[in-house]
């Protein structure tokens, strides 16, 4: 289903963010803040179930789930600007790393981390 000659030429997409349930909001702010520079852009609820989480041009939702199961698969990919210092600054800080720094044949020196909920973030550098 690849009819994308049908798809309106005035329409121009904007930022698409990934939502991501979290078990605790303030414990994955603090997360996101530390390790990935990330600050809240955005809040809803009381208590707060909903938190945007922006750093240039990267985007994050994180959405309260009280019954968290970690997913097998990336949730979330964030390209880089520096692969080297990020994986150095996560890996002193006790970040879990879920698959190491490496080149791929594809094009990217990229890790995949966890977040204290489990979910996998695929980090990396186009070569």
């Amino acid at each position: 289903m690849d009819d994308s000659s049908s798809f309106p030429e005035s329409v121009e997409l904007g930022c698409m963010a990934p939502c991501i349930g979290v078990s605790n909001i303030e414990t994955s702010v603090a997360f996101y803040a530390s390790m990935l520079g990330m600050r809240k852009t955005f809040e809803n609820g009381n208590p707060v179930g909903f938190v945007i989480m922006k750093k240039d041009r990267a985007e994050l939702h994180l959405s309260l789930c009280r019954v968290m199961k970690p997913q097998i698969h990336n949730v979330a990919h964030l390209t880089v600007s520096d692969a080297n210092a990020l994986f150095e600054h996560l890996s002193k800080s006790r970040v879990r790393i879920i698959k190491g720094l490496r080149d791929q044949q594809y094009g990217l020196r990229d890790f995949v981390i966890s977040d204290p909920d489990g979910n996998r973030i695929d980090i990396g550098q186009p070569l």
